[in-house]
C-alpha cells in the first residue's frame, strides 16, 4: 500500500510534469544551480533522490549517482532551482529499499531546510542517522 505521503509526492511530481509541457523559458522564476553531495553517517549516499521545494512554486529533483553526487533539475531541459528557502528531503526510488535507512527527518517528516541564491550553490547534506 502507498503511504500517503508517498501518494502526494507522485501526485505533485505528476502536475510538475504536466505543467512543464508547453512552457517556455519566459515564464521561468529566478534560479540558481544548486549542485552538491548527499552523504549519511560520512559515507556517500547513491541512489537516492533529492527534491528541493520552495515556499511557493514547484520543486526541483535530482537523482544522487553513486558517489552521492546531485545536480537538480527545474525541469526537463533547465538546471536549477527556485530561489529561496527550500524545504529539502532525501529518500530512496519509489519500490527500492536502498542499502542504508533513511531518518524520518530527512524524508516523510522532513526537517531540513536550505536556502538557494542565484547563481552556482554548492549545498552538501550531511544526513546523520541518529
Amino acid at each position: 500500500m502507498v503511504s500517503s505521503w508517498r501518494l502526494a509526492l507522485i501526485l505533485l511530481v505528476s502536475a510538475v510534469a504536466i505543467s512543464s509541457v508547453g512552457c517556455g523559458r519566459g515564464d521561468m522564476p529566478d534560479l540558481g544551480r544548486v549542485k552538491g553531495t548527499v552523504t549519511l553517517d560520512g559515507k556517500p549516499l547513491g541512489g537516492v533522490v533529492v527534491i528541493f521545494v520552495p515556499e511557493n512554486g514547484r520543486p526541483s529533483m535530482a537523482n544522487a549517482d553513486p558517489s552521492g553526487n546531485y545536480d537538480l533539475n527545474y525541469t526537463d531541459e533547465v538546471k536549477g532551482a527556485k530561489v529561496g528557502n527550500c524545504t529539502v528531503s532525501v529518500q530512496w526510488p519509489d519500490g527500492e529499499a536502498g542499502t542504508a535507512k533513511i531518518p524520518a527527518k530527512y524524508n516523510v517528516k522532513t526537517e531540513l531546510k536550505k536556502e538557494v541564491k542565484s547563481g552556482s550553490n554548492t549545498i552538501d547534506l550531511a544526513l546523520e542517522s541518529k
